[in-house]
């Protein structure tokens, strides 16, 4: 265990990444991040959050995770800290992390259909709404204003052909009466 958090150390220092700068890309401490480097796991909270502090220690030094994480693996198991009792958290979490990167490219077209059938459900509710409230008010409306108008109205004006002296001319004019003033 102490060779592996070693190496890992070694690989920082290669690599002039300072602890602080570790700290900021892992969100990591530097009490956790030290206790990684020195194999000191028991330390660490237990289950999938040790092999988690180590994919970030890995992603943070862009190392091979597979290769990396085999060996964190293999020298956890072999420093006797790993319960047989234990359930398979790692797989556990590797299961999740597979099904949300496939579930990834279903979501967007879930995401457009649920928007579809609120727009659908909306011009559903729209149509009703005029069909049902606003065209009868509509069409009792015109009706009413149509018999209203029916009752008001004078007779209809005729064209009648009639002498008009206008500055005393006297020409021939066309003039709208509605029939009972013929002269």
């Amino acid at each position: 265990m102490v060779q592996f958090g070693h190496e890992l150390r070694l690989e920082r220092e290669q690599r002039r990444v300072s602890l602080e700068a570790m700290c900021a890309s892992t969100k990591l401490s530097v009490r956790q991040l030290l206790d990684v480097e020195a194999g000191n796991f028991n330390e660490l909270p237990g289950g999938i959050f040790r092999k988690g502090f180590v994919r970030s220690y890995l992603r943070a030094l862009q190392l091979d995770e597979p290769f990396w994480l085999e060996r964190f693996e293999s020298s956890y198991r072999a420093s006797g800290l790993a319960d047989s009792t234990d359930p398979d958290w790692a797989g556990f979490a590797e299961n999740v992390r597979n099904n949300r990167l496939a579930g990834k490219s279903s979501g967007n077209s879930r995401k457009w259909l649920g928007v579809l059938g609120m727009a659908l459900l909306v011009a559903v509710a729209a149509a009703c709404v005029w069909k049902f409230v606003l065209s009868p008010k509509l069409r009792h409306g015109q009706a009413a204003e149509t018999s209203q108008s029916r009752l008001v109205t004078s007779p209809p004006l005729v064209p009648h052909a009639r002498r008009c002296k206008i500055i005393g001319l006297d020409t021939p004019c066309l003039v709208a009466t509605t029939g009972d003033d013929r002269a």
